[in-house]
């Protein structure tokens, strides 16, 4: 560590003092040691983000930029999301509401955001990482029937309050990762917000200027007429933060045009931050050079030098730059159909989205995916609707809407060889249309849709006849899957065991297993507990799988779906 004194500043009215000589006592004291090049602290720091000015500027990308660039330093890190709304978790939302619901390995049914935290990092995510007020309330109310407060009035202060900022320690508590960053869902000066605004303040007053900081996200909108952009609405957001008792110590400004030195020095002036803590946030081509727009304007440097952290290590963004090349610069190009009923929301297939990117980054190949609405695929109409695509994925869903499309879909690129790709219902309907147009069962279905079919080859799981509720009683999270022999999952994985997440509550009737695997369709993966059916193929096909569980869940930029690698490899030829 360097051992230039810097000069005494004051910031945010609190006074930091220089490092001297002796900063090598000060980090032994705080039980801070870098050995073999790699950062382990015993005491976990905080990162919070917040936005402000507008939703959807980016929370989450920044978020997971950062993260990124924190890991290529040799810290281990991980990011929560905390959600204003008043739903337990998104198990229950329409997609048209929030998106897509993202499943963990333990199960939990989370906001989409978790997606890009777990595609950045190559870090599985937990329960642990998306808390939402409904789950809070919760909590708090079920101590309350329990008297756990003594008759005391429950209150939003301090007992709601108190829950959040446990639910934010958990991460930092377990000894698993050198920072934790917490992302606060919605926009500064939200009523719902608040609770989570205020738990933020309480933290940051009680680990410290040196332990925890905030990130807030911002707008620098370009009026045209005016010919500039204008700085207003971050002066008016960050007053929204002080009037909370919060000072953002680091604004990153989303912009469409280049921030000046002079807009720099006059946020940081009315803001109470360092110049060098106004962050350019230029829109990108694709989120996935973030991480390396906020090295170049050094933000992990702003944040850990504000956390008194080395930046001795520089970050390793080797394999992030090679994808990007490789993203950026395709030796082919495939045109693939998504088929699904929920098209007009692209967020409500992400991950499926996400996963093509990284599946043709690995192949040097553009995928390029064109929406097709499953209500508006016909008997008579799917030809055309489905010409000239390389390959065809039908996406997973629930419900009767739509069904009947993603069947004739099915049918087209099954008797024409195009390569096909089901996931969930996906792989539902693939049996289906089998079951019916070439074992002859006719109004074969699944009892999801059709209660009283005379051929259910698709039905209820037992474990789930029990339940009610809708919220959170699916089959969730991993599952391990057994795969057989010359199979093509098999090929495309590389090894025999698997394990999969999952979140469905029908499933392949095994009482059509004979008859079906008799007609050429095969079952090549299995739950090697239950025998419940994962996979279905079609051999004599070029490329004809199902899955019964979500393969998309699982891919990141480091570690591509191989059976998204195989699809897209399939669709080349």
């Amino acid at each position: 560590m360097s051992t230039t004194s810097p000069p005494l500043f004051v910031e945010n009215y609190r006074i930091t003092f220089p490092i001297t000589h002796i900063s090598c006592v000060i980090f032994v004291s705080r039980n801070i040691t870098f050995p073999t090049g790699n950062h382990i602290m015993k005491k976990a720091k905080y990162i919070f983000v917040t936005g402000g000015v507008t939703s959807s500027l980016g929370k989450g990308i920044v978020a997971a930029s950062l993260a990124k660039l924190l890991q290529s330093r040799g810290f281990r890190t991980t990011i929560q999301k905390f959600d204003p709304y008043l739903n337990v978790d998104p198990g229950t939302l329409n997609p048209y509401e929030h998106g897509e619901c993202y499943v963990t390995e333990d199960g939990a049914e989370t906001d989409l955001d978790l997606g890009h935290y777990e595609r950045f990092l190559n870090v599985p995510g937990s329960q642990a990482n998306n808390v939402t007020t409904g789950r809070v309330y919760q909590t708090v109310i079920e101590n309350e029937r329990r008297g756990d407060y003594l008759g005391k009035t429950v209150q939003v202060i301090p007992h709601i309050t108190d829950e959040i900022k446990r639910r934010m320690k958990i991460l930092a508590e377990n000894g698993e990762f050198d920072i934790v960053i917490t992302e606060i869902g919605g926009t500064v000066g939200d009523i719902e917000s608040l609770p989570f605004v205020e738990s933020m303040r309480q933290l940051l007053w009680e680990k410290g200027h040196e332990n925890a900081l905030v990130v807030h996200l911002t707008l620098i909108p370009y009026l045209s007429a005016a010919g500039e952009l204008k700085t207003k609405p971050t002066q008016h957001s960050v007053k929204q933060l002080l009037e909370l008792g919060v000072q953002p110590d680091v604004l990153v400004c989303r912009t469409e045009r280049p921030i000046t030195a002079e807009i720099r020095r006059k946020l940081a002036l009315f803001c109470n931050v360092q110049p060098t803590a106004v962050i350019e946030a230029m829109d990108l081509k694709t989120i996935y050079e973030a991480p390396l727009a906020m090295l170049k304007e050094k933000l992990d440097k702003v944040v850990l030098g504000k956390l008194k952290l080395s930046t001795k290590n520089e970050p390793d963004l080797d394999q992030w730059r090679d994808f990007l090349f490789k993203l950026e610069h395709p030796k082919s190009e495939v045109n693939i159909a998504l088929v699904g009923k929920y098209v007009e929301l692209p967020d409500a297939y992400k991950s499926i989205n996400e996963a093509f990117i990284h599946a043709g980054a690995s192949n040097e190949c553009k995928v390029r995916v064109t929406y097709v609405h499953s209500e508006m695929l016909t008997k008579e109409n799917a030809v055309k609707k489905l010409a000239g695509f390389d390959g065809v994925l039908v996406a997973p869903g629930f419900g009767h809407r739509g069904i009947e499309g993603k069947l004739e879909a099915i049918r087209y690129v099954r008797e024409n060889n195009i390569p096909f790709f089901g996931i969930c219902l996906g792989m539902q309907c693939a049996v289906i249309e089998f079951a019916r147009n070439v074992c002859g069962l006719k109004g074969a279905f699944s009892t999801e849709m059709d209660p009283n079919t005379p051929y259910p080859v698709i039905d209820l799981m037992e474990e789930q006849k029990e339940h009610t509720q809708k919220g959170g009683t699916m089959r969730l999270g991993a599952y391990d899957c057994k795969l057989e022999k010359d199979s093509k999952a098999l090929k495309a994985y590389g090894k025999s065991m698997i394990s999969e997440r999952h979140r469905h509550r029908y499933e392949f009737n095994d009482t059509y297993k004979k008859q079906i695997e008799t007609a050429g369709m095969r079952i090549t993966g299995t739950n090697p507990k239950t025998g419940l059916t994962e996979i279905v193929e079609i051999p004599k096909h070029p490329f004809f799988v199902g899955v019964q569980f979500h393969p998309e869940l699982k891919s990141t930029v480091a570690m591509p779906h191989p059976l998204f690698v195989k699809f897209v490899k399939s669709c080349m030829k």
